[in-house]
């Protein structure tokens, strides 16, 4: 809860790749708060304060999953809202503020973008939804010690980098920054 609002704060991508992290771990545990309590949150419970709003927080995420039928796949609303955001602002910065860099970066990245929607039959999300799913997916490889080979991790690569880019603009545009 405090690591989710810390990354949302300074960066959006690692935000999302973490609720993607946790909305996986409560459909392991089955949405069962006593599982979520014993195995992870009294393990970094410094406080029964803090016990009792991450218990509250976890909660919270257990019922509007549940709620909007997401008990085998999708994403929180939060998530969705975040994801909304993004695609405005790369449309903005593609067709509005006319951002050399990003298009740049986005035109090396769209290749990988479409050859990983391909692979994993992603159909007709968006390209930046594909992007945080295989960045999301190289996460998983690793926890799983999996070897990814130097092709994909280029290609991981060419999409991280487009995502950090979006990432600081996102930052940028919710400060009120200019974003040219």
């Amino acid at each position: 809860m405090y690591t989710a609002a810390e990354k949302e704060k300074n960066n959006i991508a690692e935000y999302i790749l973490y609720i993607f992290q946790l909305e996986d771990l409560l459909r392991a545990c089955n949405f069962d708060i006593d599982v979520i309590q014993k195995t992870i949150i009294e393990p970094q419970a410094k406080s029964e304060t803090f016990f009792k709003e991450a218990t509250r927080w976890y909660a919270d995420m257990i019922r509007e999953m549940q709620s909007r039928g997401l008990e085998k796949k999708g994403h929180l609303h939060r998530i969705t809202e975040v994801f909304m955001e993004l695609v405005y602002l790369h449309d903005t910065l593609l067709g509005v503020v006319k951002d050399e860099k990003y298009k740049t970066l986005h035109e090396t990245a769209k290749t990988h973008i479409s050859e990983f929607r391909q692979k994993s039959n992603l159909g007709q999300i968006h390209d930046l939804e594909v992007a945080f799913q295989a960045l999301y997916m190289k996460l998983l490889l690793r926890l799983k010690k999996q070897e990814i080979s130097a092709e994909t991790e280029e290609s991981f690569d060419h999409m991280r980098i487009l995502l950090a880019y979006l990432a600081r603009a996102y930052h940028k545009m919710k400060r009120g920054e200019s974003l040219s």
